[in-house]
Formats: structure tokens, C-alpha cells, sequence
């Protein structure tokens, strides 16, 4: 399974989340987060992550020429988008070679209903609680809703997910459901992840899960 840990603008806690080779780690380049990276001097320390572990830059209705400008300077291998980005910018980042997540707001099933034209222009997409604002809650939405997903293009799972979530995730049985991305749920304090918890995290997942390989 995909596993995908966002939110790190530590230093060290960068290098020892790499030395744990998630699949992907997500770097927030929105300055309403609290875990906004604003520190150009990170870039060269992203730069050292080896590269079978995707550097992702999470938005929020930014710019393109900004996107592309922060994808330069640390070295990104995706893009994460959590605003009203198109299917047609979705799918101008793809053809840049980037692999991109678009992040959508899941309350109801009726939420899905404004997923499909973004079939085919992401590599992912990413379901979390809907909210008010823009980025995570800390809080899961019904997962029961995801049998309402129909579309083709695999998903990764988000939304306050902690390690006593784990064995409820690999019960769940869904074509398209490739991984999961946890932030807040394995932190000391915003930014800072608990290595500890990172590893067990890493040893609870099964190797025998049904989710689909990285690609």
C-alpha cells in the first residue's frame, strides 16, 4: 500500500521521517497552515530525500507560475491541491511530467457527485473530511461513504487517521483504494512527526493488503 506522510517542515524530523521510507512526504506550501513551510533553506535538505520517495507540494489555489517556481526550488516530484483547481491545470502538471493529488471534501455522497470530470487529469486523489476551511480537521469522515466512489482513478484515504485506525483501514474493500496520508494523527506538536509512532505505523501495516502497489 501507498502510505503518505504530510505536514514535516522540521529539519531533522525530515531526514528521520525519509530514513523510514514512506512512499510519499508532503510539504505544505499554504501559509493559513500551521505547517507552512516559509524556509527556502529546507530545499536543500528535500533535495537529499532519495528519490524513490515522492516529494509532494501540497496548494491551495495558487498560482501556476508559483507552483512551477516551488516545484524548482525544492525538487518536487508532485503536486497535492486542495482548492478549486481544474481538471485542465490537474492535467497541464501531469503533462510536466508531476504527479498530482487532488484532495476533495467528503461529507456526504452527494460529495462524489463533483469528482468525475477529474477522472483521468490526477494520478490520485485524495479523500478527506470536509470542512469549512481549506486542509485537514484531525477528524475521519464516514468511510462507509466511499462505496458511493465509482470513478477510475485511485484514491488514497485521509482525515485524522491515527495507529488505532490502522486495522479498520485494511478491513475496508474498495478497487481504487491505493494508501493512506497521515499527518496530525502521528505528531508531537504541527510539523513535528513522533518517529516512534511512524514506526509502528509502518510495522502494522500488512504486507498482505489489498491496496495497490505505488506506481
Amino acid at each position: 500500500m501507498i502510505l503518505k506522510i504530510c505536514g514535516l517542515k522540521n529539519s531533522e524530523n525530515i531526514r528521520q521521517v525519509a530514513d523510514e521510507s514512506p512512499d510519499f512526504m508532503g510539504f505544505i506550501f499554504y501559509d493559513k497552515s500551521p505547517r507552512f513551510v516559509d524556509d527556502e533553506k529546507l530545499a536543500t535538505i528535500l533535495k537529499k530525500i532519495p528519490s524513490a520517495i515522492i516529494k509532494t507540494g501540497v496548494f491551495v489555489n495558487e498560482v501556476p507560475l508559483k507552483i512551477e517556481e516551488i516545484i524548482s526550488t525544492y525538487g518536487l516530484g508532485a503536486i497535492q491541491l486542495h482548492g478549486s483547481e481544474t481538471p485542465e491545470l490537474c492535467n497541464g502538471f501531469q503533462d510536466k511530467g508531476l504527479k498530482v493529488i487532488k484532495a476533495f471534501g467528503i461529507r456526504e455522497a452527494s460529495d462524489f457527485d463533483q469528482i468525475e470530470k477529474y477522472d483521468g487529469s490526477c494520478d490520485y486523489f485524495l479523500f478527506d473530511t470536509k470542512t469549512k476551511i481549506h486542509g485537514g480537521s484531525g477528524k475521519s469522515f464516514n468511510w462507509d461513504l466511499l462505496k458511493f466512489y465509482t470513478g477510475k482513478t485511485p484514491f488514497l484515504l485521509s482525515g485524522g487517521i491515527g495507529i488505532a485506525d490502522i486495522d479498520e483501514i485494511q478491513k475496508i474493500v474498495h478497487p481504487q483504494l491505493s494508501g493512506i496520508d497521515v499527518n496530525s494523527g502521528f505528531e508531537i506538536e504541527p510539523g513535528l512527526k513522533d518517529i516512534e509512532l511512524i514506526k509502528k505505523l509502518i510495522s502494522a501495516l500488512s504486507p498482505k493488503s489489498h491496496f495497490l502497489p505505488p506506481t
